[in-house]
């Protein structure tokens, strides 16, 4: 991995920061040999060359505020990291010329330059930076030395010293003018290996939370973690996508509030040893558009080193599978309804029929009082009433499908709220309305079921509606252009609704919660759309009537084939 200052990209230190530490360090040493050189002349007047050593000063302040302005190029051109470094040097010597030279007491600025080197160009920028300023301090002492003839440059100094002294005095500067460098170097690289570790760390560390949080929200299952409080702190994607409620919106809040459980479940958040076994439930959440979903939930400590710091909650919109199976025991029971159904029509109804038959010579026949004809009225009535039970009864275990065609809906709606306005179950404070569309809606199906179909939806409607009511029947269909079109019956009452416990059961044979009717309407419905690929629907709340839709798949004609269809029926 590249890690070479000045360069931007993956794997690369980004010089801009230290240099501008550079840059800050060198205005702030520029500001400290300025207070210095402005005490030295109150304290002694004379001591200190003013002209050189104020111009270097404000030279390098000026310098300075270049460098700040073009800090932001250094990225691109990494000369100009080198052009400071070796203008510092310059500076320091040019100091150390005004000031006595060999003399002088600011020669160990030449550390700073070397310094800076090693931590904005490594270890051999430090070593670099080191040699150049022995160089330069050298070459100025001997410089000084050839031109010994000259006038003192310090006011004050009137001889130099000797120059086994000297070369002594260089020799010992030099060493450690790159003592400081290989130190620094060293320090610098370590850091430089420390930060690339940590930074390799920090991103094994990113990526595999990461990846975690990838695998967490690919799950199909909404994951959510709490404290011990129940306090939500994270809240995967299918989550979101179950309840309808952003994760950002969940951080922080009750998780008995955000999935809607029942209260009593709020006493799991108590101390694991005192407090009752996790449980695994279904409830119903409701979502913020209004669609009510079944929750199938499942919950965990969440344990850790430093011990049970909260909970893991797991949890599946089990709505489609809790239907399913509900589905599947209720074909269960018509396979088994239909073998019994069998017997039933052997045993039962043939023995019936003659009975009836009989029953009604024997009346034609003999000469009856009024209270034996009576009695052989009732013999009748019940045999019939008892045959028709055994009639629907067959329907039910065995519906059979007779000659499929296109089948436009709108009449067999239209018809049969015809015949609702002159049927028994209607009263004069019913009201009954249709709505269908002005295309054609069809599907392929068997004309006479689907009239049953409606018919039985209605007839419960009207018997829903004890004391009057509106009964609504709805044709909609989906736009052509949709993958799976559907067409949709709903039928719609003001009755007296169904609890939310018993809508599921309805469906079930003998279930009907009316005092007339053999409680198999709702479940001969439910059989014919399910063989039709079909979906029944149903929506009821206790006093504000009931909603059932019959989603069948549609069946696109054109509008002369549906004219035909309509008048052969």
């Amino acid at each position: 991995m590249d890690r070479e200052p000045g360069g931007v990209g993956r794997g690369r230190v980004s010089v801009r920061p230290r240099l501008l530490w550079l840059i800050g360090v060198r205005a702030a040493v520029a500001t400290l040999l300025l207070g210095s050189a402005i005490l030295a002349q109150i304290a002694a007047p004379g001591s200190l060359p003013v002209d050189p050593f104020f111009f270097l000063i404000a030279l390098t302040y000026g310098l300075t505020v270049v460098y700040g302005v073009l800090a932001r190029r250094a990225e691109e051109q990494r000369w100009f990291v080198d052009l400071q470094l070796t203008a510092d040097a310059l500076i320091v010597s040019a100091l150390v010329h005004t000031t006595g030279g060999i003399a002088s007491v600011f020669s160990t600025l030449y550390t700073l330059p070397i310094i800076a080197a090693s931590t904005l160009r490594s270890r051999r920028g430090g070593v670099v930076a080191g040699l150049f300023c022995a160089v330069s301090y050298g070459g100025l002492v001997l410089a000084q030395y050839v031109g010994v003839e000259a006038s003192p440059i310090v006011s004050g100094v009137t001889a130099l010293p000797p120059p086994r002294v000297a070369v002594f005095s260089v020799g010992l500067n030099i060493c450690g003018f790159l003592a400081v460098a290989a130190l620094s170097g060293y320090l610098a690289e370590s850091l430089r290996r420390a930060d690339a570790q940590l930074e390799q760390a920090s991103n094994q560390l990113a990526d595999l939370q990461a990846f975690s949080q990838h695998v967490i929200d690919s799950l199909a299952s909404g994951v959510a973690t709490t404290d011990a409080d129940g306090r939500i702190l994270t809240f995967n994607r299918a989550a979101e996508a179950i309840t309808g409620v952003a994760a950002a919106a969940t951080r922080g809040q009750s998780i008995a509030r955000v999935l809607q459980w029942p209260p009593a479940l709020s006493e799991m958040f108590a101390p694991r040893e005192g407090g009752p076994p996790l449980p695994r439930l279904e409830f119903y959440l409701t979502r913020p558009d209004g669609k009510q979903i079944e929750l199938g939930l499942s919950t965990a400590v969440l344990r850790t080193p430093r011990g049970d710091i909260g909970f893991v909650f797991t949890f599946r919109d089990v709505t489609q599978s809790r239907r399913e199976e509900r589905d599947a025991r209720v074909q269960q029971r018509l396979a088994a309804v239909g073998e019994m159904a069998a017997g039933i029509a052997h045993e039962i109804r043939n023995p019936l029929t003659s009975m009836s038959g009989s029953i009604q010579i024997l009346r034609q026949e003999l000469p009856l009082t009024d209270e034996q004809s009576q009695l052989m009225d009732i013999v009748i009535r019940e045999s019939e009433r008892l045959n028709d039970t055994i009639r629907s009864f067959l329907d039910y275990a065995r519906p059979q499908r007779k000659a499929e065609s296109c089948v436009d809906v709108r009449q067999i709606v239209t018809d049969t709220a015809t015949l609702l306005q002159n049927s028994p179950e209607r009263l004069p404070s019913h009201v009954v309305a249709v709505d269908v569309p002005d295309a054609p809606a069809c599907c392929l199906a068997d004309a006479a079921q689907i009239r049953q179909v409606v018919w039985n939806l209605a007839t419960n409607a009207l018997r829903a509606m004890p004391n009057g009511g509106a009964l609504r029947l709805a044709v909609t269909a989906d736009p052509a252009e949709h993958e799976h079109p559907l067409l949709t019956i709903a039928v719609r009452d003001d009755g007296v609704g169904i609890p939310p416990e018993d809508v599921d059961g309805i469906l079930q044979p003998f279930k009907g919660g009316f005092a007339r009717g053999t409680g198999l309407g709702l479940s001969i419905v439910h059989k014919i759309v399910s063989d039709y690929g079909g979906e029944l629907q149903i929506a009821s709340q206790p006093g504000t009537g009931t909603i059932v839709a019959v989603k069948l798949p549609l069946h696109a004609v054109q509008s002369a084939a549906v004219g035909t269809q309509s008048k052969a029926s």
